[in-house]
Parts: structure tokens; sequence; C-alpha cells
């Protein structure tokens, strides 16, 4: 319990940062498309920082399912685009994997780009996360996604 103590404060250490974006407004849910594949819940906590939420199928790890959350920053001003906005995003989050026998918590690092459109409240997100499952036993993996959202405002 010591380890979510800490990745609460780190959370909210991180949601104090300044941000200089307007974000996308709402509750975005959509689908990711990848490892794994399944729904995706974001919401914003402030112009540059979010949470995302998802619920997901393993299809490499023999039908797993893994829920995860992550906490995001977004920087602005990696990338120009004649129209919405494309951030480059990375963050920390955790991982749970439910699986027959095999069942594992790691923690993630999402590093990622999302397209925001100017007058849609609709992002698409193309991500690649390290993980580091830390129980039962240390492993280190790999999961790529392609997703799309719609801001419920």
């Amino acid at each position: 319990m010591r380890q979510a103590g800490f990745i609460y404060a780190l959370l909210a250490a991180l949601s104090l940062a300044p941000g200089a974006a307007q974000a996308q407004e709402g509750l975005g849910l959509g689908v990711i498309v990848g490892e794994p594949t399944g729904l995706s819940l974001k919401t914003w906590l402030h112009p540059t920082t979010a949470f995302d939420l998802a619920a997901a199928w393993s299809f490499v790890d023999e039908d797993a399912l893994h829920l995860h959350a992550d906490y995001l920053v977004h920087n602005y001003n990696t990338f120009a685009v004649s129209k919405g906005r494309l951030p480059f995003y990375y963050g920390v989050g955790a991982r749970l994997k439910i699986q027959d026998n095999d069942s594992a918590v790691g923690i993630r690092v999402p590093v990622g780009v999302s397209y925001l459109f100017a007058h849609d409240p609709i992002d698409l997100f193309l991500e690649v996360v390290p993980i580091m499952d830390v129980t039962p036993a240390t492993d280190l993996s790999v999961n790529a996604s392609l997703g799309a959202r719609y801001y419920f405002r």
C-alpha cells in the first residue's frame, strides 16, 4: 500500500504542472486497437494533463484482460499543424493483467501523439507503452495501440 501512496502523491504533484493550451472538454470514450484491444476513457484534469483508463483484451497473452490507468502530460509545442492540435504525451500508470494462471500487476510508461480536431470533439492517438510487471515476478514488455475517442461535453 505504500507504493500506492507514492503513486498518488506523484500524480498530484504532476497535476500542478503549468499549461498553456486549451484541452478537449468533457469525457472521452472510444476504442484502442493493437495490443491490447478494447475500450478507452479519457478525462482532462487541466489543459495539459489527463487521466486515461482502459479495459482491453490481449490476444498475444492468451486472452488476458488488461485494465490500466495512466496519468498523462501533453506537450503542444513539439509538432505544428495547420488545423487542430497534435500534442506529444507521456505519463505513468498501472496495469492489472488478469489471466487464468498468469495474472500480474505492472507499471506503465505511455508515450504517444494525439491529434485533437479543431471543431469536432474527437481525438485520434498512437502510443507505445513499455511495461514492467512487478508482481508476481519482474518482467518487461511493450504494448502499442492506435485509438480514437469521442468527447461528450
